[in-house]
């Protein structure tokens, strides 16, 4: 049975207790209020309100007033809650800044692990050893911040005009909420999204991510028809550029340093009897996800979510690797960056997987992307493309190296023979990327050089091979982080088709494409990833008689 509180603590209070309380209320609103300091992982305070905290007030003012003062443990239990909801308000706010998506738990979870090794590799052991003991003590600190403004909140509620003025804010600012949210008035939006908001959406994630009855439906459709007599004897070869997206022609500071070595592939093209077409398509993900990019485009599926991407894993379909080894062509996953097995590889039909050990790099380690893109492109040539007499090659390569932090970028090696030995590269330029650090405040400048560097790579296999018939399809899995792309970004990628086979670049012309790398920084996508892997079966067909090719395949190097 409940009873009315019987004796105040004091019958007035100090203008110093008046200061500490206020003092108190700031810290417990700050900590669910803060918004992202763009483009960086840091916060900042505004002066917004919480209603999370204007109900606690409101409830902590009545339990006292008909219960009792709250006890020592309800408090501590409040500072372990109010803990909770500031991460979840960091990562609700944080989320949208780096990766230009919302926080999703499910997705993200399995993840965090393989960044902090990730981060543990590229960052200097000591620094990595700062951050978590940082970490440590930022969540004591938070702990013992929040656990002595609820005991000065507890203390004011013991005093009666205390008590009755935040008895009196409490229920106004309640009443504000309430009658701005419901007639959509202005005074509404300064209180924030409430942080269990978010935290209910984590729950509907995983209700919707582990229920069969909310599993999204990703209809079984066949891939666009062709015969792949258009390319006909020809190797193919499809390369992912990790976070390839259009910030590289719409931040003029990244395009300036992109677009000399973008046109640097046009000239070196040009120059070996090769046409470029380009265009921007629409990647299913943003700032991460590259595999929703890759099986979107291999299935022609739009595999936008974790849901699914395994929903498709269970379903009986065509993929672009398995219809190439249909018509008689060798489908290789060509994979550096793959460090661990890898058993989806083979719903998509492979005949060869290779993965970081089978590549086998033994040049200096540039991070935790550690292997050169240029290295994994020329053993591929080595490997997969040498010889006269073999079956033309399907290849799917994902790039690494463009993948963040973005550094340290690995040096360019203009002697291709050199690479596949003992010293791929010079001790002066090796010191000199290994030097390299990424600035976590401002990855743009790192994110421009190594495209800059793919590009560089890409023109100088073009020279290098300037008889070999291959199709080359260069394009982007998602945009870089948000920290990198400005808030608001588009989700759209390049795609650049390099071939001597004139009537594949006209057929991708016809269809939306334009010449060369020029694309107009505001030019829409064409189309979305599936629709891209339309376009590109249909000027793969045979529709079109396959043109004369030069000397023939491997007849010079």
């Amino acid at each position: 049975m409940t009873t009315p509180l019987k004796q105040e603590r004091r019958a007035r209070a100090s203008l110093g207790e008046w200061l500490l309380l206020g003092l108190a209320l700031f810290v417990l609103n700050a900590a669910v209020t803060f918004h992202n300091h763009w483009p960086t992982p840091w916060i900042e305070v505004r002066h917004d309100l919480s209603i999370e905290l204007a109900v606690l007030v409101g409830a902590l003012v009545a339990y006292t007033a008909f219960v009792r003062p709250a006890r020592r443990w309800v408090l501590v239990a409040l500072a372990a809650l109010f803990v909770a909801l500031t991460l979840g308000r960091y990562a609700a706010v944080t989320a949208p800044a780096l990766y230009g998506r919302p926080v999703n738990l499910y997705w993200d979870a399995e993840h965090l692990p393989k960044i902090a090794a990730m981060l543990a590799v590229v960052a200097p052991v000591w620094l990595v050893a700062a951050f978590v003991a940082a970490a440590v003590a930022l969540l004591a600190l938070l702990a013992a911040a929040f656990h002595w403004s609820l005991t000065r909140v507890a203390r004011a509620l013991e005093v009666a005009p205390m008590r009755r003025a935040l008895g009196a804010l409490a229920v106004a600012l309640v009443a504000v909420y309430g009658v701005g949210r419901a007639l959509d008035l202005r005074v509404w939006r300064t209180f924030t999204v409430p942080v269990t908001s978010v935290y209910l959406e984590q729950v509907r994630f995983l209700y919707e991510a582990y229920s069969a009855d909310a599993k999204h439906e990703l209809p079984v459709a066949p891939l666009e028809p062709s015969d792949l007599g258009g390319v006909a004897g020809a190797d193919v070869l499809l390369m992912f550029l990790e976070s390839y997206g259009a910030t590289s022609y719409e931040r003029p500071e990244i395009a300036a340093v992109v677009a000399p070595q973008r046109a640097a592939l046009v000239a070196a093209a040009t120059a070996t009897g090769r046409r470029v077409v380009s265009a921007f398509v629409t990647s299913p993900t943003f700032g991460g996800g590259s595999w929703l990019a890759h099986s979107s485009l291999m299935s022609e599926a739009e595999v936008d979510d974790a849901g699914k991407y395994d929903l498709l894993l269970t379903q009986k379909r065509d993929t672009l690797p398995s219809l190439f080894a249909a018509a008689g062509w060798r489908s290789v996953a060509w994979m550096p960056g793959m460090r661990n097995p890898w058993p989806e590889g083979s719903y998509y039909g492979f005949a060869a997987l290779y993965g970081e050990k089978d590549i086998d790099y033994r040049g200096p380690e540039f991070g935790w992307w550690r292997i050169p893109d240029q290295f994994a492109l020329a053993k591929l040539d080595a490997q997969e493309f040498a010889g006269k007499n073999r079956a033309p090659r399907f290849v799917f390569f994902p790039t690494i190296n463009t993948h963040v932090p973005f550094r340290p970028t690995p040096p360019y090696q203009g002697d291709w023979r050199r690479l596949l030995g003992d010293a791929p590269f010079d001790a002066a330029a090796t010191r000199t990327s290994l030097g390299q650090s990424p600035d976590w405040t401002n990855l743009a400048p790192a994110y421009a050089e190594t495209l800059a560097y793919t590009f560089e790579y890409l023109a100088g296999y073009l020279r290098e091979r300037p008889d070999a018939d291959v199709v080359l399809v260069l394009i982007g899995d998602h945009q870089p982080a948000a920290s990198v792309t400005g808030v608001g970004a588009r989700w759209d990628v390049p795609v650049h088709v390099v071939t001597s086979r004139q009537h594949i670049a006209d057929a991708l012309v016809a269809d939306g494409f334009v010449d060369g790398v020029g694309l107009e920084a505001t030019a829409p996508a064409i189309a979305d990833m599936p629709g891209f892997t339309a376009r590109l079966l249909r000027a793969f067909n045979s529709s079109s008689p396959v043109l004369p090719y030069g000397k023939g395949r491997d007849s010079a190097r």
